[in-house]
């Protein structure tokens, strides 16, 4: 879990958030894994050939493409090396058999090519929660942070996945103990999280499953559903409520703090607006995703960072594939709407 009290820009941030959360002023915020550039703007100063953002139906940039215009594709020039992901998977399990930890989420960027921009990227693809920002990034994510609705704050984390589709596939998925050990190791993390700033926690719906439909086949992934109960105060500390619970457990581990310094020590690389956070407060409630399914452009051309949560049972060949397995693009299906 990263110091962020000693942290300028996230104090900065958060002070932010909860000034506009308190005049019912509505915002939206990026927040990058490590909140060093944290971005927080109030929606009427929200500048499109900046920032898009589509929240669950919320958007400043609305258009969709032709429907004669062709899709960009995305193709993997050079995935991380089997050796060096068993490089870092052997450190993580090196802590895991020590009791450091007992879940990592363990993630390498793949340098790929696209056939059109990140724009592109964004608007042709389907997700609840797609940002782009400034030709940097985009991400297409379907997996909510938390939100906030009449003083209950909800957040349904994504741990577990596998390709294909139907009801054989899912029940597969139920029955894997790894991913039933990584579900509940995160369920619990979460229920901890929104402990730390609501009370009556419960968990509403514990594993379910959700078809996700991409240029590259179906994915599976299951979910839980955990609640809690707000003071009526909240709006005015929007910012408390999200850096108490940042960065997000299901793309972190448990215990979170020091699974965090685990994961600077396998990846070796900074995860950037990755793991991070994008938002919406429209003045009463509150919508977030956490920013997988990331596509960034560097100087050495563009990347797509993806990963998976590893386990004292782990098996490096499998998680190396489902890191492969992640790199897709949740392609809208019809453009003519």
């Amino acid at each position: 879990m990263h110091d962020f009290g000693a942290n300028p820009a996230a104090m900065r941030a958060c002070r932010a958030m909860n000034d506009l959360g308190a005049a019912a002023r509505p915002f939206v915020f990026v927040l990058d894994y490590a909140l060093h550039e944290p971005l927080v703007v109030p929606l009427h100063q929200v500048d499109a050939t900046q920032l898009k953002y589509w929240i669950r139906g919320a958007g400043n940039d609305l258009q969709r493409p032709p429907a004669d215009r062709v899709p960009p594709r995305i193709s993997v020039l050079s995935a991380p090396s089997r050796a060096r992901y068993r490089r870092a998977f052997d450190t993580v399990q090196q802590h895991l058999r020590c009791g450091n930890s007992y879940l990592v989420n363990l993630t390498l960027p793949t340098r790929i090519a696209i056939s059109g921009s990140l724009s592109d990227l964004f608007y042709h693809s389907e997700a609840k929660y797609r940002v782009w920002l400034r030709d940097r990034f985009v991400a297409f994510s379907p997996e909510p942070f938390v939100t906030i609705a009449d003083g209950v704050i909800r957040s349904c984390p994504m741990k577990g996945t596998r390709s294909g589709e139907g009801q054989r596939q899912a029940d597969a998925l139920l029955a894997d103990p790894k991913e039933y050990a990584e579900h509940v190791t995160i369920v619990d993390l979460i229920r901890n999280d929104i402990g730390r700033v609501a009370r009556r926690v419960s968990v509403e719906r514990f594993r379910y499953v959700e078809t996700l439909k991409t240029d590259r086949g179906s994915l599976l992934q299951m979910s839980s559903e955990i609640v809690g109960r707000l003071a009526p105060d909240w709006p005015g500390r929007i910012g408390d409520i999200l850096l108490a619970m940042l960065p997000p457990g299901s793309v972190t581990g448990a215990p979170k703090q020091m699974t965090c310094r685990i994961i600077a020590e396998a990846e070796g690389y900074q995860r950037g607006f990755y793991t991070g956070v994008v938002g919406l407060f429209d003045g009463q409630q509150l919508d977030s995703g956490v920013l997988i399914r990331f596509v960034e452009q560097t100087a050495e051309g563009y990347l797509f960072k993806s990963g998976g949560g590893i386990t004292i049972d782990s098996r490096v060949d499998l998680e190396y594939q489902e890191l492969l397995d992640k790199i897709y693009v949740p392609l809208h299906r019809d453009y003519s709407h």
